[in-house]
């Protein structure tokens, strides 16, 4: 079986080094890990390498920050502008020809000051916080999301590694019983059907055993390049699937989901930027006013001629009282897209209230099967003895033993996949709910409210010291391919040698 499996691995070696090469590295907070490193991880640690590597992390960062720049920019909207203009230009021909100078210069600079704009410049100046606000908020609801992917993917990988347990011990259970079968005929005692029987029982596990370690393999790579390790990192996972009871009922869990969910805050902040929009549309109706003052002088010649001055200071108005129904399109379509807005809004809550549901139900279902499968591999266990101990007496059939394996193997795997089940569901139903990664998006919203900065918002909501800083977008890592030409072990050899290996001392 040993044999088998490493030729199958080495021949997937080969097909993969056919279409990648190269070297992977990871460098983060963590210190350096290098290709086909063995390293231990937690689930904490996991997710944490995740925040720190995942690029749509990366990505809603640099979101927050382009909405940041974009209420600075709304911000300024209002400030004068100053503007210098030089110029310089020579003429002739008959009609200059009695004139002095066939030279003029130019150099003035002028202040520009936008007094009144119809209430354009504020609302587009809360557009864009509302905005930066919304951008927070999808950080928070984009780590939330982090979360509960990673500990998914560090799930697979635990609940893998228990069915290559199980499988293994099919295994090594079938191959004692063909040793017996095979002691057996030799002495005249059973039929050669048995030990044919019993062989192909044996290579039907061994297959499944293949199968669970390539997905075991499968299950590494993904959680590896989630976490921004090389895809062939062999890492043990230092936790295990467990169960612990979840005391809340679904009332508080939705209630507490409506009021924490980052994105149930970023809907309603959409309707806000909205009905922003329709106010901004109807300043077209309203005059425009601006004030500006310019200083400039003329100089015939360059170096020689008379200098002239000139100076204004002036305030300008315009109203423009038929547009051909611009602005009245303009605010008609910002109307419609508040209505749609607030038709997301009150779709976004009934989603919400949807996953909480089926995550509670999930998460309850498989803690009812946890009870079952257990009871269920202490009667596999009794019924798999009986039936060893009858064919022993020759009462019982080969099939009835191979019978009594499948069933024993399926309870256990029915087992961990209720553990796994049961821990991935209430992971999922803490995303669902809106537990918080580093802001409490109520107190949030709250200080915003209170027409606090972004900054002085994110503070106040932070969760810990870290939280309150404002993010900041990093360089953009390099793309690196994987080199799976190599000699090391592959993740799930390590763990068939780990198992072997605590067999032995049993």
């Amino acid at each position: 079986m040993r044999i088998f499996n490493r030729i199958k691995k080495k021949i997937r070696r080969r097909l993969a080094a056919a279409f990648v090469a190269g070297l992977m590295a990871f460098s983060g907070g963590f210190g350096t890990v290098s290709a086909s490193e063995v390293i231990n991880v937690t689930l904490d640690e996991t997710i944490q390498r995740a925040f720190e590597n995942n690029r749509t992390i990366k990505e809603s960062v640099a979101e927050r920050e382009q909405a940041f720049w974009s209420l600075s920019e709304a911000r300024r909207q209002s400030n004068p502008q100053i503007t210098w203009d030089l110029s310089g230009q020579k003429f002739g021909g008959d009609y200059y020809r009695n004139y002095s100078y066939h030279r003029s210069f130019t150099n003035s600079a002028g202040v520009s000051v936008p007094i009144y704009q119809g209430g354009r410049l504020k609302e587009g100046r809360k557009y864009a916080r509302y905005g930066l606000t919304t951008a927070d908020l999808s950080l928070e609801n984009t780590m939330q999301t982090i979360r509960l992917q990673s500990t998914i993917y560090y799930f697979d990988v635990l609940q893998y590694r228990n069915l290559i347990e199980v499988y293994e011990e099919e295994v090594v259970t079938l191959q004692e019983h063909l040793r017996n079968v095979n002691a057996q005929f030799r002495v005249g005692t059973v039929a050669k059907v048995d030990v044919l029987e019993s062989q192909v029982e044996l290579a039907n596990a061994m297959q499944n055993l293949v199968n669970i370690q390539n997905q075991y393999d499968v299950a590494v790579a993904e959680l590896n390049n989630y976490i921004g390790l090389p895809a062939d990192t062999i890492i043990r996972p230092q936790d295990t699937l467990s169960y612990r009871p979840y005391n809340l009922n679904l009332g508080d869990c939705t209630a507490y989901a409506l009021e924490n969910r980052a994105d149930a805050a970023m809907a309603d902040y959409a309707v806000k930027q909205a009905e922003s929009s329709i106010r901004s549309a109807k300043a077209g109706w309203r005059p425009s006013v601006n004030g500006s003052v310019s200083k400039g002088f003329t100089n015939e010649n360059l170096f020689s001629g008379k200098l002239t001055d000139q100076w204004t200071v002036g305030v300008s108005a315009s109203w423009n009282l038929f547009d051909g129904g611009i602005t009245r399109a303009q605010v008609n379509q910002a109307e419609a897209a508040l209505n749609r807005a607030q038709e997301i809004a009150a779709q976004t809550r009934e989603q919400i209230q949807l996953e909480v549901q089926s995550a509670f139900l999930q998460l309850h279902a498989a803690e009812k099967n946890i009870a079952t499968t257990q009871a269920s591999v202490v009667l596999g266990e009794e019924n798999y003895k009986i039936a060893q101990v009858r064919y022993a007496a020759g009462v019982g059939t080969n099939l009835d033993v191979m019978d009594a394996s499948r069933k024993l193997t399926e309870a256990r795997s029915n087992y961990f996949t209720a553990l796994y089940n049961y821990n991935t569901a209430r992971a999922s139903l803490e995303r669902y709910m809106g537990v918080p990664v580093e802001i409490d998006v109520v107190r949030y919203v709250a200080s915003e409210e209170e027409g606090k900065t972004a900054a002085e918002s994110r503070e106040d909501a932070a969760l810990n010291a870290d939280a309150a800083e404002v993010p900041e977008t990093d360089e953009v890592a390099p793309v690196v391919l994987i080199d799976f030409e190599n000699s090391n072990v592959l993740p799930s050899e390590t763990v068939e040698r780990e198992m072997t290996r605590d067999t032995a001392f049993k």
